[in-house]
Parts: C-alpha cells; sequence; structure tokens
C-alpha cells in the first residue's frame, strides 16, 4: 500500500521485537507443523535455529481447525503413478506430475507419524466389517506401519476419529520445536498470535528475502525476523469473493475464514512466479450450513439428485458437456460434476438433493441381511453416530442448521449447493507458486531448475495450499510437503553458509508502514459524527464488503453462476485498482482492525492474481468452477499449457506467460 509514513504521533509506539533465526516458518496448519517437525530432525547436533511463526494458534490454526473425519490421500496399495492420473484428470489435465508423484511416494510416512502420535485410525475388523479408531486400538489392530488394514472411504482415503486431528499433529511439531529450542539456547522459537504481513529483500542480494515483518494481534509489539531461509506456509484465500451466507451468518464458509490469501501476498510481493492461479476450488456442500459431503458419497454410498429423483451426471447433461469439454468430461472431476449439478438447476430441476435417508437404509438391510437383525440394527445404529461425527468434527454448524431447520438426515435427503469460489492448491485446486521439482524422475529442465519445493526468489520455499498445480494434497499431503521443503531449505542453508541476511530497512520504518491505519483512523476519527463513517478513511469491514462485491460480480461468482468475460473481467480490474489504492486510507481503531486491514490488502492481491489469469487464459478450463463466456470451451490445441505470472510490487505491473506442460506419467 503506498501511502505516508506513520509517525505514532495519534498512536501509541509499539515495541520492536527483532529475532534472528537460521529457518523462518510462517504458518501454523498442517505443512508448517510438517516442516517444524521435519527440520528440526536434521538440525540436530548442529546449532541451527528454527523458528516458527503462526497469526492464530497452533493447536487450531489452519484448514484442519476443527477437525476432519477421514484423511484424503493415502497410499497404502496403490501405486503413486495411479494418484499422478487421479490428480491430473480432476484439475483438467493440467499439473505438475513431478510433485504430484514426489508427494504420492512421501505422503504415508507422515500419516503413519500422525497413529504413532496417538491419532485413532479405522481398522478393518476380523469380521470384515470397519471398527473405529477406539475400537481398533482396544480390539489390538496392528498400526498402518506394521501391515494394519485401514478402512477406506474411496481408493485414497481412510477414516479416521479426527476431532483431535490438529492437536495431535501441532503437539508434535511443538515438541520438536522445544528441543530445538533447549539446543540453541533461544529464549523462544515458536510465536503465536503474531501475523506476518510482508517480506522483505537483501539489501546486499536484492534476488533474496532476507526478513519478514508482523505484529502481535494480542500485544502492542512489532516483530521483525531476519532469517537465512524461509518457507512460506501459510495458506490459501477465504472470503475474496461475496459468500453465500449473509447478515449474521456472512462468516460461515467451507474453507477457514482467517485464510486472508497471505501465502499468495507474501510471495508476489516478493517476487515469486505464481502458477495456474486462474484455478478455484468451488466445493459441492450441504446448502447453508457447507458442512462436508465427502464421507457421505464415499464411505455411506449416499447418491445425489435433482429434484425428480434423476442423476444429473448421466444422459443430455453428459452429452452437452462432453461436446465442449472432451476429454476431460468422461473423468467426472469435481468441476464437471458441478457444471452438470447447475445445469439441471438452471433447467428448473433443483433443488439437487443428497440422498442420505435411502443410504442408511441401504446400509441397514444389508448389515441385517448379513447379520441378522439384532446385530445388524447394532452396527447400523453405530454408523449412523459415526455420520453424526462427521459433522461434529468438521462442521459443527450444519449440526445446528439441521435442528432448526427440523431435518433429520436419516429420514430425509437435504439440499446441497456449490459454494462461492476459494483460492487453494491443496484440495482440488491447484493455484499457487511455480517451485522446483526433485531430480530424479527425469523432469525436464523447467520443472527442476533448484532445491525441492523452492520458488523462483532463491531461499524462498513453499509448501500447502500455495506450492502450485498440484493440488489433492490434503491434510497428510500438506505435511508431507512441509517436510521435504524443511529437507530442500536446510540443505539450501548449508550450500549458502556464508549469507547473513541484511535488509535497508530500519526497524522504525518497518513498524511505522504496519501501524499506518492507527494513525489515520487517529488523526481522522473526530472528523465526523459516527467514526464508522469518514472522508479520510475507510474502515476494513466496508473495504472487504466492497472486495467481495467486485470479485462476485466481475470475476465469476455466485451472483453471476460463475461466469465471467473479457469485458466483465477488465471492468473488475479497473475497479480493484481503486480498490487498491482506497486500501491505503484503511483505518483501524484496534489490533483486530489491524489485523483486519492487512488482511484485506493479502486478499485484494490475490483475488487480483487470479483475475488476471483468467484474462489470460482464453478458454474455460474449470467448468463448475468458473466459465469464460467469450470462450466457453476447453482448448487443449493452444491452451494445454500452464499460465504463470509475475509482480513486480515497486512498478505495481504484472508479466504473464505461458509454460509448456510435460507429462512424465502416461494415462
Amino acid at each position: 500500500m503506498e501511502k505516508e509514513t506513520c509517525t505514532f504521533s495519534f498512536c501509541q509506539k509499539p515495541e520492536v521485537v527483532e529475532v534472528e533465526t537460521d529457518i523462518l516458518l510462517i504458518g501454523g496448519g498442517m505443512a508448517c507443523c510438517g516442516s517444524a517437525y521435519e527440520a528440526t530432525q536434521w538440525a540436530k547436533g548442529k546449532n541451527i535455529k528454527i523458528t516458527m511463526v503462526d497469526k492464530a494458534a497452533t493447536d487450531r490454526s489452519g484448514a484442519v481447525a476443527m477437525g476432519l473425519s477421514a484423511i484424503n490421500t493415502y497410499m497404502g496399495e496403490n501405486d503413486p503413478k495411479d494418484y499422478v492420473k487421479m490428480v491430473r484428470g480432476d484439475l483438467m489435465g493440467i499439473t505438475r506430475d513431478d510433485l504430484v508423484y514426489d508427494l504420492g511416494r512421501h505422503v504415508d510416512d507422515s500419516v503413519q507419524l500422525f497413529e504413532e502420535w496417538g491419532l485413532p485410525i479405522w481398522k478393518k475388523g476380523d469380521d470384515g466389517f470397519s471398527l473405529d479408531g477406539f475400537q481398533a486400538r482396544d480390539a489390538g489392530k496392528k498400526l498402518l506401519k506394521d501391515g494394519g488394514e485401514p478402512v477406506r472411504s474411496g481408493k485414497w482415503q481412510i477414516m479416521i476419529n479426527g476431532e483431535s486431528y490438529k492437536v495431535i499433529v501441532a503437539e508434535a511439531a511443538k515438541k520438536a520445536l522445544e528441543l530445538n529450542r533447549a539446543e540453541t539456547g533461544v529464549a523462544q522459537n515458536h510465536y503465536e498470535r503474531v501475523f506476518i504481513v510482508k517480506l522483505y529483500h537483501d539489501a546486499n542480494d536484492p534476488k533474496r528475502v532476507a526478513a519478514a515483518a508482523g505484529f502481535s494481534v494480542r500485544e502492542n509489539k512489532i516483530y521483525l525476523f531476519k532469517a537465512k531461509v524461509m518457507i512460506n506456509a501459510s495458506g490459501g484465500a477465504v472470503n475474496v469473493f461475496r459468500p453465500r451466507s449473509t447478515q449474521e451468518g456472512q462468516g460461515r464458509a467451507w474453507y477457514p475464514v482467517w485464510n486472508s490469501g497471505s501465502g499468495y501476498a507474501l510471495g508476489l510481493q516478493a517476487g515469486a512466479e505464481l502458477t495456474m492461479m486462474e484455478n478455484r476450488f468451488v466445493p459441492a456442500r450441504f446448502k447453508d450450513g457447507y458442512g462436508p459431503v465427502g464421507a457421505w458419497f464415499l464411505f455411506f454410498k449416499a447418491k445425489a439428485t435433482n429434484a425428480l429423483g434423476e442423476d444429473y451426471c448421466v444422459g443430455s447433461n453428459f452429452e452437452e458437456t462432453s461436446k465442449l469439454y472432451s476429454p476431460y468430461a468422461a473423468k467426472l472431476g469435481t468441476c464437471i460434476r458441478n457444471h452438470m449439478m447447475m445445469m439441471d438447476m438452471k433447467a428448473g430441476k433443483g433443488p439437487i438433493y443428497l440422498n442420505t435417508h435411502t443410504a442408511m437404509d441401504i446400509l441397514s438391510a444389508n448389515f441385517k441381511e448379513k447379520l441378522g437383525d439384532k446385530e445388524g440394527a447394532k452396527k447400523i445404529k453405530h454408523l449412523e453416530a459415526e455420520a453424526w461425527e462427521d459433522f461434529l468434527d468438521m462442521a459443527i454448524g450444519q449440526a445446528g442448521l439441521w435442528a432448526c431447520k427440523n431435518i433429520e438426515p436419516n429420514k430425509e435427503p437435504s439440499e446441497i449447493m456449490p459454494t462461492e469460489p476459494y483460492l487453494l492448491g491443496s484440495h482440488a485446486g491447484c493455484a499457487g507458486f511455480w517451485c522446483s521439482g526433485p531430480d530424479d524422475l527425469g523432469a525436464p529442465a523447467h520443472y527442476n531448475w533448484g532445491y525441492n519445493r523452492m520458488s523462483t526468489v532463491p531461499g524462498l520455499f513453499m509448501a500447502g495450499d500455495i506450492c502450485g498445480a498440484s493440488g489433492h494434497k490434503f491434510s497428510s499431503g500438506s505435511h508431507a510437503e512441509g517436510r521435504i521443503a524443511a529437507k530442500s531449505a536446510l540443505q539450501f542453508m548449508f550450500d549458502h553458509a556464508d549469507y547473513k541476511p541484511a535488509i535497508k530497512e530500519t526497524a522504525d520504518q518497518i513498524a511505522a508502514d504496519l501501524y499506518f491505519p492507527f494513525e489515520t483512523y487517529e488523526k481522522y476519527k473526530t472528523v465526523s459524527t459516527d467514526p464508522a463513517i469518514n472522508p479520510h478513511y475507510i474502515r476494513p469491514k466496508m473495504l472487504q464488503t466492497r472486495l467481495q462485491k467486485i470479485s462476485d460480480e466481475y470475476f465469476g461468482g455466485i451472483s453471476t453462476w460463475y461466469m465471467t468475460s473479457k469485458t466483465m473481467l477488465n471492468e473488475g480490474l479497473k475497479l480493484l485498482e481503486m480498490l487498491k489504492e482506497d486500501a491505503a486510507l484503511m483505518g483501524a481503531s484496534n489490533l483486530h482492525e489491524l489485523m483486519r486491514c492487512w488482511e484485506n490488502y493479502h486478499r485484494i492481491l490475490s483475488v487480483e492474481a487470479h483475475a488476471r489469469h483468467i484474462l489470460f487464459r482464453e478458454e474455460t478450463r474449470y467448468p463448475g468452477y468458473y466459465y469464460r463466456g467469450d470462450f466457453l470451451a476447453i482448448n487443449d490445441t493452444d491452451w494445454k499449457c500452464f499460465v504463470n505470472s509475475k509482480y513486480d510490487a515497486e512498478k505495481n505491473t504484472w508479466e504473464l506467460k505461458k509454460v509448456p506442460y510435460v507429462s512424465l506419467v502416461a494415462d
């Protein structure tokens, strides 16, 4: 944000805490916990300082904060090559096969660690039926690493009792950091409630980043971390588009609301190259509650139909979809299923229902047929309890919504609906940074130019949601990718042992920059009778509303059925540029609003990258996620390639280009 410098004449000057470290980990979700755990293992005995900075509290930070009912990526008996094919097929033919394969061959180790740390994982019983994680322990079932057979809810998914999933993984990361702190003698190396706002280039080597600055969201403190190498794992972006929920429910979303695009904004402002930012994720979820549908589809075998009881993925819908989106329509990937769902809704065949009640009836009949009435009834009662736990683990608000609408999902269906768009790279999306891959898979030179998971900025590594072109990592894959990035980051640091970070900005300059919204508010708050409305500043809530309206109406949000075009995108980008200027005039009355101000700016940069990528790619690569009305079909002849971009923060300019796609695993 271009603005004057805060002089602290109207706000109390903060304490500036300067921290020097070797490896800086930014984030607190699964990927960053993986980095913390792995980095400390390889740093033992080497007196290497490892520092982790989390905007939230790590026990409940990131996309797995509330819990999960399944681990969605576990190879087990499956070949990682088949995993590559699945990911590529779901993401419409364009993925970094090297990154996906690399993840597939390492992810099981993370899952097996989770179980050793205490995560209850479902196992097959001696009778062939499922035992939940606690029953499996009581029955003495083997751990996964010892050959235990997990209960699969799909080819790649295994069931867990996951209400404490993130707490368990966070505990391992925190213990690892404690050991590193004891070895290095530092007073603190795990910072919570500290929001990193910006990265700073090295004064002597402008290609590198040497420091990260942020502020406490609880105390009047600015933090400046200087590091030899950094791992950015600070997540994707939610609330860049107007949500379907309104008024008191506006904070409800499928993706965690605290993921504000910081992962993207930090890297792109530092000059790191982005890839596939045109991609987004629009999950189909239980309407209004955003509750998960995966377990119902995969484990309980529930069927989704239109209001007439018809399968919307067959017949004329499939035929029409195939005309525009072959050869990918036949794979029935996530966005294709969304597309055909919306075809029926537009044709007047909505609402779309997930028939949870009939799924339970079928399961009950099967159990009674195999086990008899009494034993079958016991099994189905336990299974119904697990179905409810699915929501207590992942989206307790869904259970509340069912209750207030008098819906019993075991007796009647529930509506499902595509959500507003989210920007991420770990679920069924692949927006993120262009990162170097492993060097042992025969990948072309433009896939492998440096250290594994390093961005185009030397010494800046990416993991989780913001490592691009390689979706379907989910929680376990993100953790594994954090571990991969940590090992590579350590190797980079060893190979550049003489490097000492230095920046040209002073601590006071940085503090003044970060606290400027305080200055603006305090200086002008008495100009109007209501401090919420003022000619000299805009409050963060108002700015976010403007951002969501622009994104929704011009970049293909829910109000246009995800439709946009060149003319709409150009108009929206004009409005977004004005919004970016007005962002320099945000006013904050407290630390919470200061956090909201900078979150907004990160969201603006993230969605600008998204819009510019959609504008550059002249086709509809992801029907059901977004549509280019002026280029409605897929065009493999001209556009089966990556779209990469680079932002120049000083000039406020963007460069976009095509990058060749190379398949490393044959279909």
